[in-house]
């Protein structure tokens, strides 16, 4: 009875044997062919899942196996390549290292739902690159001699190295062997930590993570904040703790193949009800006013910030050229305003509505958080590893970071380089990489005192130096001025909100008569969004996937003549009042305005709407009243023309007396400085905010010098 077992086992065998040649010779003949030409520099065959479905009740049949048990399906293909000789080489043992990958799978698993029964099956994650470690060598089958020279072989797992107990030859009593590190076998290895894609959590969830096994040419592939699909076996390893071996088991993947995300926004599933829906949407002519008031509505007003937010969150168009460099799309935003404005509200909404999006609070986020940093732990055995930050897990989506005012210094100087440059770069620990950060940041800030004084420059309020503000293409001032019909329609507008709220709550608890849902929606009208946030993050993924614009001349005309305009109003007192920056910001607002409509054309009108917007933006930041002209020094620096002239003055008065007298009293040099036609309260400010700053001293009073 035994006998026919064996036979009916061999049978099947030999079947498999014929099914997996004849399905490689029919569909993969030229992959064959080539592997055999490049091989050893290439030793991986890839076979789509989907060809193996598609050949057949075979074919269906080999799929169904494939999934259920992956190890036994990769051990028939090798051993079909080998009995029927489909990759010719040098040496035919050699053809056990051709690796076997499967890619397109039909589902795909969410990191949280892997369970036991999944252990030892053929799945696909998809997700986000936390971590990587340098590709070492790791022994897969290890060669021991004893002292009589008997060689013993132990196939080594992942995890803990194991040693045999004695020579494996007859007769040989030897305990004590070495290892012969040139008769054993090694192949390329590397460590991933993969971290779930934010787009499927629900609010609040933590994103879970899972460590990958990587093998042989899929080593080396790979950067922190890579969007990719993972295709594996999850394996179980026991976990050792203080008191031994614990029941625990921890779950690994080991990685068969990467599908590196390419196209923007896979992650978002549009079918063609959705894309149906975008396209009538796109053609509404209230399509601006539609998308503002989808942005956080139970905010009132803040049209201007918002619609700047709408323009942020399509982008505009990343430009790789010839050359090898690459024009920044994304837009920056800042918010500046007082407490209590619902800044941190707006941020937070607009992280729930992009497709990609990563909140951070500057209060508690340091450099090596929001960047990229190099760390030393057990994920890399004790090795430094690359570990992703927010701007890199944000690549291609929006960053929203709060309280920037409240970052350390050293922390803020990191994001320069992601802003303008849109990467991430680290040297430490001999690990220097460049990783991508292309994402739009959204920044808010409070002023130092508290509330915002419109008489004093920007920069003189605000803790962020000049380098970083004028990397933002729009700076927004969200000031909170008494205004009777304003306030009224706020008031009216958040009262409204609660109460509607209450009414919901309650009737959860005790149905109300005469509330219905019919009531409810009615009454929730003015605080829900025009467009429903799911249809929302689609058509922002649909337009990002497929709408790339060209710019009209008749838009070409606006733009550039609105740029020349801000470029007249330099003269000898102000020199340079916008800077190429501004025309660059302007063209990127145009194609995202395009994308809105999800036009292939930067119309006129695109271009008039970004002016009016960056006109309005300027007038708040960088108007000059004393000049009546735009000046970016004083919306930069926090010094305009005549501020730095005045310095410059007071300065060489002192300079000047101090040499004829070896002092300088405060009297004469207001006097001598008000003669070039400044005011006194101007100079005698000016002379305190110097003595703060260091750059003057008082050794007595009323006599000052310079140091």
């Amino acid at each position: 009875m035994a006998e026919l077992i064996d036979e009916s086992q061999d049978i099947e065998v030999t079947d498999r044997d014929a099914e997996w040649s004849r399905f490689l010779r029919t569909r993969y003949k030229k992959a064959l062919a080539t592997l055999s030409r490049e091989y050893p520099f290439s030793c991986s065959l890839t076979i789509d899942y989907k060809e193996i479905e598609s050949s057949g009740k075979t074919g269906i049949r080999l799929a169904d196996e494939l999934l259920l048990n992956p190890g036994k399906v990769i051990a028939d293909i090798q051993a079909s390549i080998r009995n029927h000789h489909l990759i010719k080489t040098k040496d035919e043992k050699e053809q056990n290292k051709i690796n076997i990958r499967f890619i397109n799978l039909p589902r795909k698993l969410l990191i949280r739902n892997i369970r036991s029964d999944d252990i030892g099956k053929f799945i696909s994650l998809e997700g986000i690159i936390r971590k990587t470690t340098e590709v070492r060598p790791r022994i897969v089958q290890a060669v021991f001699r004893c002292a009589a020279g008997h060689l013993t072989y132990k196939i080594q797992g992942y995890g803990k190295f194991i040693d045999p107990d004695e020579c494996a030859t007859d007769g040989c009593n030897f305990k004590k062997l070495e290892i012969v590190n040139k008769r054993s076998t090694f192949v390329d290895s590397q460590k991933l930590r993969v971290q779930e894609s934010q787009e499927g959590l629900r609010g609040g969830e933590q994103p879970q993570t899972i460590d990958v096994d990587v093998t042989d040419d899929l080593t080396g592939l790979l950067a922190p904040g890579d969007r990719v699909t993972i295709n594996g076996i999850p394996r179980s390893v026991q976990k050792i703790n203080q008191s031994g071996k614990s029941t625990l088991f921890d779950i690994y993947v080991e990685c068969n193949s990467i599908e590196i995300g390419e196209k923007e926004f896979e992650e978002v599933e549009i079918d063609e009800s959705d894309e149906e829906a975008i396209i009538k949407l796109s053609k509404d002519p209230l399509i601006y006013k539609k998308i503002i008031n989808s942005i956080a509505p139970s905010i009132y007003g803040n049209e201007e910030p918002k619609e700047a937010i709408a323009y942020q969150v399509f982008g505009g168009i990343l430009k790789e050229m010839p050359d090898g460099t690459n024009l920044r799309g994304d837009i920056h935003v800042l918010l500046i305003g007082d407490p209590g404005i619902a800044k941190s509200q707006l941020l937070r909404y607009v992280v729930k509505l992009s497709p990609r999006g990563i909140y951070a609070s500057g209060h508690s986020s340091t450099s090596a958080g929001l960047t990229a940093t190099a760390v030393k732990d057990e994920f890399g055995d004790g090795r430094w590893t690359l570990e992703a930050g927010a701007l890199v897990l944000a690549d291609m989506g929006v960053a929203a970071i709060d309280e920037m005012d409240k970052m350390h210094k050293d922390d803020r100087s990191a994001l320069h380089e992601a802003m303008e440059q849109q990467s991430v770069s680290v040297a430490k620990a001999g690990i220097t990489a460049t990783l991508r950060a292309r994402c739009a940041l959204l920044g808010a800030a409070n002023p130092k005192m508290g509330r915002f004084d419109e008489y004093v420059p920007i920069p003189e309020q605000i803790n962020m130096p000049p380098s970083l503000l004028s990397r933002f293409d729009l700076i927004f001032v969200m000031t909170d001025k008494p205004n009777l019909i304003l306030d009224h329609a706020i008031a009216e507008h958040i009262i409204r909100s609660h109460s509607i709220g209450e009414v919901i709550e309650q009737h959860k608890r005790s149905p109300i008569t005469g509330v219905d849902d019919d009531y409810i929606e009615q009454q929730l009208r003015p605080v829900m969004p025009e467009i429903d946030p799911s249809l929302f993050r689609k058509y922002v993924a649909y337009a990002k996937r497929n709408c790339f614009p060209l710019i009209s001349e008749d838009a070409k005309i606006v733009l550039i003549e609105y740029y020349m305009k801000l470029r007249s109003f330099s003269s000898s007192a102000n020199p340079v009042p916008v800077t190429a920056r501004q025309l660059e910001a302007l063209v990127r607002l145009a194609e995202a305005s395009a994308r809105i409509r999800l036009s292939s054309t930067i119309e006129r009108s695109d271009a008039e709407r970004v002016v009016n917007i960056v006109e309005k933006c300027l007038r708040q930041i960088a108007y000059d009243s004393k000049t009546g002209t735009i000046d970016m020094d004083r919306a930069i620096t926090g010094y305009s023309k005549g501020k730095r002239a005045l310095v410059h003055d007071i300065k060489n008065t002192i300079k000047e007396l101090y040499d004829i007298e070896e002092k300088a009293r405060i009297e004469e040099v207001i006097k001598v400085v008000a003669k070039l036609g400044y005011l006194h309260e101007d100079i005698s400010h000016q002379i305190d905010l110097l003595k703060e700053a260091g750059e003057i001293v008082e050794p007595r009073k009323g006599s000052i010098r310079l140091i």
